[in-house]
């Protein structure tokens, strides 16, 4: 029976090791993996609790001028009385009129419960506090706005460097392949003395970089995958596998009706984000001219305390004496030597160097949209250029190979048009990057989701 319970829990015990080490698996487009990072990327998540702390703070600032009551119980123990000195014979009519007689007030045990309620009538500040907390919240939406349009460039830019590491590991595995199967034949063309040994030692040189490039590619192809994981949040010992390629991903980016749209500086996330940095200067300018009006309150107390030389004051036989008070209080600043005056100027030159900072945002986005399009413009017509120009190399590549094998066309010639074909065909995979990250910058300044 112990045998066989020992097997049970090593079963189970197994099992729930397999669970436990199994790892997890996805699959994204490109629109798919943006979605799930603005969800699960780490400065996504930070940004949404922002907007969750923002929340709280404005109602902690509601708060603050809706009703408060607060209790307090004290519990006071005379262990050596205060005495108080009374001049004359007060306590002994018979005695010395200029003698000084003592006394000693109070009982050895004393205690006190009150509750109050206090409500603000008027304060300048609060208002102003309440108009700050809604710029405060606007602020950490428009922050995680901003995040997310990151977040979206990042993950875009990390999901093309992803294909374009693959791609180029698939390029050098094709030219690989191809070569060796050249060095192989020209070798036993040599073997034959139809050929000198120079055309085999150039294509070995040739090959040997190769080589060299593909390890260089997989270990970029890995470390792209991992910084996608990261902008994604995911760990980076799980699966991701990408459903996209690059030459689709590339097509579908080329959107020529963007040149015919016109840019809204308002829709700019860093615009708006400037618009809250400007009303916060103004809301601190309005704060202290606020500073100047009156402050009223108003409170409510209600209180007992009880009285006795030995400690039963928790007895229910002990007699408690009720008091209670209302009150209203003004404050009001009447002359402070001219320092709020220099603070309201203070927050004065502050609004209007929010203002000053607001119009050369305005300009410095309308200018870097100016950048991207062009950028973007530029980058579509190099990707039709340089892939008109990869079929020219593959061609002329081509070619070289034909004619080197047959002999009427030297070592050097083939390898020249090789390495033209190899520089081609990078030059195509980067450009082809180059308009997908290019795109994405355009549409993060145009808040294009």
């Amino acid at each position: 029976m112990k045998q066989k319970l020992t097997v049970l829990c090593l079963v189970i015990a197994s099992v729930l090791f397999a669970q436990e080490g199994e790892k997890k698996s996805y699959s994204f487009t490109l629109q798919q993996a943006i979605e799930h990072a603005i969800q699960n990327n780490y400065s996504a998540i930070n940004a949404n609790r922002d907007i969750e702390a923002a929340k709280q703070k404005k109602w902690e600032t509601t708060a603050s001028g809706l009703p408060q009551i607060n209790s307090n119980l004290q519990y006071l123990n005379n262990l050596d009385f205060q005495v108080q000195g009374v001049s004359g014979n007060a306590f002994n009519p018979g005695g010395d009129p200029n003698a000084i007689s003592t006394i000693a007030f109070g009982t050895k045990h004393s205690m006190n419960a009150s509750a109050t309620l206090s409500q603000l009538i008027f304060d300048g500040s609060y208002i102003v506090g309440l108009q700050s907390a809604k710029v405060y919240l606007q602020i950490s939406q428009n922050a995680k706005e901003k995040t997310d349009l990151e977040v979206r460039e990042m993950v875009t830019n990390a999901y093309g460097n992803v294909l374009l590491a693959r791609e180029s590991v698939a390029i050098f595995e094709k030219n690989k392949s191809t070569l060796e199967k050249t060095l192989h034949e020209t070798k036993e063309t040599f073997k034959n003395g139809l050929i000198e040994e120079e055309n085999v030692e150039q294509l070995q040189i040739t090959l040997t970089q190769l080589n060299s490039s593909l390890s260089n590619a997989n270990k970029r192809a890995d470390i792209a995958l991992n910084l996608l994981k990261i902008s994604l949040g995911i760990d980076i010992n799980e699966e991701v596998l990408l459903s996209e390629k690059l030459d689709d991903l590339a097509v579908s980016n080329v959107d020529l009706t963007l040149f015919s749209e016109d840019f809204d500086v308002n829709n700019s996330t860093d615009y708006k984000i400037q618009q809250n940095n400007e009303e916060s200067k103004r809301l601190l300018l309005k704060l202290e001219r606020f500073r100047g009006l009156p402050t009223i309150g108003a409170q409510l107390n209600y209180g007992a305390n009880t009285f006795s030389n030995n400690f039963d004051l928790i007895s229910t036989s002990q007699k408690w004496y009720n008091y209670s008070n209302f009150g209203v209080n003004l404050s009001l600043p009447i002359f402070s030597s001219f320092r709020d005056r220099a603070r309201t100027q203070q927050a004065k030159i502050a609004y209007e160097q929010a203002k000053t900072q607001l119009s050369e945002t305005e300009q410095r986005l309308k200018l870097q949209y100016q950048q991207a399009k062009s950028d973007y413009e530029f980058s579509i017509e190099q990707y039709s250029a340089v892939k008109s120009n990869l079929n020219l190399a593959e061609r002329i590549e081509k070619k070289q190979q034909i004619k080197f094998k047959e002999g009427i066309s030297t070592s050097f010639d083939y390898t020249e048009a090789q390495r033209q074909l190899y520089s081609a065909q990078q030059n195509y995979l980067q450009s082809m990057i180059d308009l997908i990250n290019k795109k994405a910058t355009l549409d993060k300044l145009t808040n294009k989701k």
